[in-house]
């Protein structure tokens, strides 16, 4: 494949290999809110929930849609919408959710996906540190839910939400405390949310993604280089090979599950985090 082809070109067009199932609708007749979907895994999803009939609202930052997102808005210009937004703003996460409903009516389904990494030696981390991931990862994610999950009640829709975790969220590691904390925080969350609206029929799960080949691992990877005294690419390739299937991740990985916990053959299906990572940890 041509080298300089664009990363978000290159991730659609994998998406029309056979990575990916014909569609079958599963989600037609659903709203669903798409947050962190410039690329990687949320831009997959978003295109399989697409696929699948599901009317879409995609939320990025502001600074306005990646070359992916805008090729599938040109894909499916009745049934995406784009919203602007920075999850860590609760007063932005309002405005969000009032344009999604405005657009295609109350959410059916949340993709709670918006997420920022950072990492360092414990030692050395301070306030802003910390707050640059939990502002994101936690008070973000959780706020989006929240807003979601009154709105679902209200409107008396038995609705799903789907919080992306990670395997970080599982155990520790040295030089990515805040990353694994907040990860873990989003495990916790989601069956404490699962468990308070179990009554109102709503179900609430997690997944949690392994090592996956996304743009923002040339970061990760940089900065272990930085860390751990090794070269560029190297840590990629050492957590590759550590995966028991042999290989990192491709966020059309992320599509099956993220589709099933979405629509009725998970019905019966509450409170759940699932490993989606080849392997990597065993729960």
């Amino acid at each position: 494949m041509d080298a300089h082809i664009h990363p978000s070109r290159k991730l659609l067009m994998s998406q029309e290999s056979t990575h990916n199932p014909v569609s079958a609708q599963r989600l037609a007749g659903r709203h669903a809110l798409l947050t962190g979907v410039a690329g990687g895994i949320g831009l997959s999803v978003l295109s399989a929930y697409l696929r699948e009939g599901a009317h879409c609202t995609a939320v990025d930052l502001p600074q306005g849609p990646s070359e992916g997102l805008l090729e599938l808005m040109a894909r499916y210009p009745a049934a995406l919408h784009y919203v602007a937004a920075d999850v860590s703003q609760p007063h932005s996460i309002d405005a969000m959710l009032l344009a999604a409903t405005a657009q295609f009516g109350p959410v059916h389904v949340l993709f709670n996906n918006a997420a920022t990494f950072t990492m360092g030696p414990l030692l050395e981390q301070g306030p802003a540190d910390f707050d640059f991931v939990f502002n994101v990862n936690v008070k973000g994610m959780f706020f989006v839910m929240q807003a979601v999950l009154r709105q679902m009640v209200a409107q008396g829709i038995a609705g799903s939400v789907v919080n992306m975790a990670s395997q970080a969220g599982r155990r520790g590691e040295a030089l990515v405390a805040h990353y694994c904390a907040s990860k873990a925080a989003v495990i916790s969350y989601t069956q404490s949310a699962a468990l308070a609206m179990a009554a109102h029929g709503i179900r609430v799960n997690g997944i949690a993604p392994g090592v996956i080949d996304t743009p923002m691992w040339g970061k990760v990877d940089a900065l272990f280089a930085q860390y751990e005294g090794l070269a560029l690419g190297e840590k990629k390739r050492q957590v590759g090979l550590a995966v028991p299937l042999g290989r990192m991740g491709d966020p059309s990985d992320l599509e099956g599950a993220a589709v099933f916990f979405a629509g009725d053959e998970s019905r019966y299906i509450t409170a759940q985090t699932l490993n989606v990572d080849g392997g990597n940890w065993m729960s």
